[in-house]
């Protein structure tokens, strides 16, 4: 393939995009399942952070993090899939993650988190213009 008068090796693009999703997506997953084993934890944080409703917020947290890490993974809607997890971890990052007002103990980590965020909705952003490659549900729904 030729891009502005540069070759570019194509053979393992469709491999590697389903590596890269499936990468982006075990954050997700870990992070919704460690929600569920900690969830009185996680409810006690988000009322520290004041969230609204704070149940119902991790609630729909899990659901989206597993949901929507899930059909990242198997490259199923993803598209839809990866646009909802920047929807979600763009708010987080900045409730999360304030490393703008911390105390100088917290700050590194603070601001390490949230770029680290910004970075994931930057692969995040990459999935949803290239899409899910040929080694993904969708494709083989599309030609099946």
């Amino acid at each position: 393939m030729e891009t502005n008068g540069l070759k570019v090796n194509t053979s393992g693009s469709d491999t590697s995009l389903a590596a890269a999703r499936v990468l982006l997506a075990i954050l997700f997953l870990v992070s919704g399942v460690l929600k569920v084993i900690g969830f009185d934890g996680m409810v006690r944080y988000a009322t520290i952070k004041h969230l609204p409703f704070p149940t119902l917020s991790i609630l729909v947290a899990m659901a989206i993090e597993i949901g929507c890490g899930s059909l990242l993974a198997v490259g199923y809607k993803t598209r839809w899939a990866a646009l909802v997890l920047i929807i979600f971890t763009l708010p987080t990052s900045f409730i999360f993650h304030p490393f703008w007002s911390v105390d100088a103990k917290q700050f590194d980590d603070q601001l390490y988190n949230f770029l680290k965020n910004i970075s994931i909705i930057g692969g995040l952003l990459y999935v949803v213009v290239v899409g899910p490659g040929a080694v993904s549900l969708d494709a083989r729904l599309k030609n099946g």
